[in-house]
């Protein structure tokens, strides 16, 4: 998320608006927000309705949940919500008539979507 921030301002300037959805409930998000410094929109998809609609929900099965506790990420602590499912790490970019016109997904949580080819696919988009 800290890449998104750093375009940001790009983005803004060509007529963008960056929209985070998380998985985690409000209060978890207020957290987060309270010690960074985002200057874009995030919001709370707890039960992953966006997600499952967009089609990039997946459930971990019951080793992984354990798994994840034992890193110190309690799922349903996160969320409120018993599910265990998260979204897989995507980018959508819409025209204004409300149009995707570019989606980036990587199922590795920890490749993220190079800032600049964003920003190359949002000018894109624009015509």
């Amino acid at each position: 998320m800290g890449q998104l921030q750093e375009i940001n301002a790009e983005l803004i300037d060509l007529g963008y608006q960056i929209i985070a959805i998380s998985p985690d409930r409000p209060e978890k998000i207020r957290s987060v927000l309270e010690k960074t410094s985002y200057d874009y929109r995030i919001v709370s998809d707890s039960k992953l309705s966006a997600a499952l609609a967009c089609g990039v929900a997946f459930t971990l099965d019951a080793k992984t949940v354990e798994k994840y506790k034992g890193y110190g990420f309690d799922l349903e602590d996160a969320s409120g919500e018993t599910h265990h499912m998260l979204p897989v790490p995507t980018v959508f970019v819409l025209d204004t008539g409300g149009t995707i016109r570019f989606v980036y997904s990587n199922a590795d949580y920890k490749v993220r979507i190079d800032p600049e080819r964003l920003m190359a696919q949002a000018r894109k988009a624009l015509g």
